[in-house]
């Protein structure tokens, strides 16, 4: 899953990626000004930020500017229906990972995110594995020894993430921040309680043990070194 931040005035796009990408397994929030969108970064982490050109208030490259200069390192691409190449090198100049000109394919949009998803960390595979215990992220099932749990939408997400970076310790703002959309009336006991309902399920395949909790700081899953971890 990978978390993406829209900021484009345009509401009948932002309707129509929500939907693709939500199809996808991937949270899409959107907002319609540059100011809202700049505050959203500087608020949330996110993986991916598609950003419009031409905004109200503040345009796009002051957006993407501003936020670079205060130390943001999420991937941007910019969207926009300037397709000069004098408007693409400023954009790439001013610190964009991509640019892709209006109207555009959403499929394209799918594979441009995953090639700067690529970049830092590698591609991200459907399926995550530690141990014996596997996660098909597409189907949202856990496989432990040959057996499949249908697991909620929410509970891969948490679980895919805690997979993904092991051997790290994650408090439950950490955890909000990451997997919830930042519109969601949610909170701290919000997480609690759906690792609550995770854990339930790991119990039930047999692997109440995998996610372990650190008193006063967090939650993690531990591998030894020799072990083969999926990334």
């Amino acid at each position: 899953m990978a978390k993406i931040l829209l900021v484009d005035d345009d509401t009948d796009l932002a309707d129509k990626l929500k939907s693709w990408f939500a199809d996808q397994g991937h949270l899409l929030e959107c907002v319609h000004t540059g100011e809202d969108g700049l505050q959203m970064m500087s608020n949330f982490s996110f993986d991916v930020i598609l950003l419009d050109w031409n905004l109200p208030g503040m345009n796009g490259p002051d957006v993407c500017r501003q936020f670079r200069k205060s130390g943001g390192t999420t991937a941007i691409i910019f969207l926009t229906g300037m397709g000069d190449i004098n408007s693409k090198e400023h954009g790439l100049d001013i610190g964009a990972d991509d640019y892709l000109v209006k109207p555009f394919d959403t499929r394209e949009l799918s594979a441009r995110i995953r090639s700067v998803l690529r970049r830092p960390a590698g591609l991200l595979p459907s399926e995550v594995r530690i141990r014996d215990v596997a996660l098909d992220t597409k189907t949202r099932t856990l496989i432990v020894g040959g057996c499949t749990h249908r697991l909620m939408p929410r509970e891969c997400a948490l679980l895919e993430y805690l997979m993904r970076h092991p051997n790290r310790i994650f408090g439950s703002k950490s955890l909000l921040d990451a997997v919830w959309p930042s519109d969601k009336e949610a909170s701290t006991e919000t997480v609690r309680s759906w690792m609550r309902n995770l854990r339930q399920k790991l119990s039930a395949a047999g692997k109440e043990d995998l996610i372990k909790t650190i008193p006063g700081s967090g939650y993690i899953i531990e591998y030894d070194k020799d072990e083969n971890v999926a990334p």
